[in-house]
């Protein structure tokens, strides 16, 4: 027994020697990140998202121009009630996967309006565009295939593409030159994949997509965009990029999100051939394995859909208001990167100024929120502003006159 007991002593302090050596090399890492000035902290909204916030620690109305709710849908009359009524109806969750019991006829009709509004022959919803990313590339490509991906593709894209054995080709950021040269390299594989952002979400800028399919019929591939960040409001009737460029029939698979645009709350999903996505519904994991969309979040999602499907009027809306803002910004002498996306990233390069004139907005009542590494490189620091529909011309304007008054504060401008 005692023989015993020292032996518990003895790996119960070796567990607590490890356990501390753990805690010290985590504070440590935490430690190397305050002092670059890249610590992400975490604000705490106390109302509904939308244009207009009370956030925990701030008094009065603050204008929020940092969140994803491009079309206002978020806070929608029609798309609350919605949700509403699929709990009422449907219950909290389904305590499943798909395959098991986990499908509902609310999960069916998405889907269907889904690949209806994108103009595809079907899709399959997983619990965020992430699952998407990461459930596609490994059913799709083996080891005989290859992808070819641009180099600042979104983190999903990329965790995604490690998950599958095919032949792996980064070209240099939208340089179709270099596509080519990808293109030209792996033309013994079996299938091959171009793969993109719609509209990469640090930037705002989009993707040649016009050119990109140009090549991959010449060489006989295949096209994926990730369209997150352009589902709802770009081109004429908010369809995406590839409707803005022209190119739905020749763009082959299409991810995006419910949770940005359409409605918000949570969501992602793929569209594309009906032998992919019976494929996926078969194979993929993230589908296989994880519990199936929640019928509030569903419920909200089809309807922020429909109201798309019935009018583009809401879409429509971004485009004035988005020059508005950047406009202002460029002839007070900020350096504002993309062109004509509501995303419009406020060039700073240092990380920690970023921050702190984020900090000096919210002090003025405006919500937003400084990108440094890891999320953009290194000494490309910036302010993301992001334009809604349900942004008012004031609120535009009070939001350009708060940077006025802290870039001159911080000798960003003059």
């Amino acid at each position: 027994m005692r023989a015993l007991l020292r032996s518990r002593t003895l790996i119960t302090g070796r567990t607590y020697g490890a356990v501390a050596h753990a805690r010290s090399v985590l504070e440590s890492e935490l430690d190397a990140i305050r002092a670059a000035g890249t610590w992400k902290g975490e604000r705490v909204i106390t109302s509904k998202q939308g244009a207009h916030i009370s956030v925990d620690g701030s008094s009065g109305d603050i204008l929020n121009f940092c969140a994803n709710n491009y079309l206002g849908l978020s806070s929608h009359p029609e798309v609350i009630q919605a949700g509403i009524e699929a709990l009422q109806k449907y219950g909290a969750g389904l305590s499943s996967v798909r395959f098991i019991c986990g499908t509902q006829d609310l999960h069916k009709n998405l889907e269907q309006k889904l690949a209806q509004f994108h103009e595809r022959d079907d899709c399959i919803l997983y619990a965020s565009c992430f699952d998407a990313n990461a459930g596609l590339f490994e059913v799709l490509l083996g080891p005989e295939d290859a992808v070819i991906s641009d180099e600042l593709n979104h983190a999903s894209i990329i965790d995604g593409i490690r998950l599958c054995k095919a032949k792996r080709f980064r070209y240099k950021h939208m340089n179709l030159k270099d596509l080519e040269e990808k293109l030209k390299e792996s033309q013994s594989s079996r299938l091959r994949l171009v793969v993109t952002d719609g509209v990469f979400s640090m930037d705002g800028d989009v993707a040649p997509l016009v050119g990109i399919c140009d090549l991959a019929e010449q060489y006989g591939a295949l096209v994926f965009i990730d369209e997150c960040h352009a589902t709802g409001f770009l081109g004429p009737r908010g369809r995406g990029t590839d409707e803005l460029l022209g190119v739905m029939d020749r763009v082959h698979i299409v991810n995006s999100t419910l949770g940005k645009a359409l409605g918000g709350a949570a969501g992602g999903y793929t569209v594309g051939p009906k032998s992919l996505i019976e494929l996926l519904r078969q194979r993929s994991r993230p589908y296989l394995f994880s519990n199936s969309l929640p019928p509030p979040v569903v419920g909200s999602a089809t309807r922020a859909v429909e109201l798309l499907l019935a009018s583009n009027e809401i879409a429509q809306s971004m485009a004035a208001k988005t020059k508005r803002f950047r406009n202002g910004m460029t002839q007070a002498g900020f350096t504002i990167a993309g062109a004509a996306h509501p995303i419009c990233p406020v060039m700073l390069g240092d990380a920690r100024l970023a921050s702190v004139i984020a900090d000096d907005m919210l002090k003025l009542g405006v919500y937003v929120i400084g990108f440094s590494y890891p999320v953009v490189p290194k000494g490309k620091a910036r302010i993301r502003v992001q334009i809604s529909a349900a942004h008012t011309d004031s609120d535009i304007d009070r939001a350009v006159d708060a940077f006025i008054q802290t870039g001159r504060k911080h000798g960003v401008i003059s």
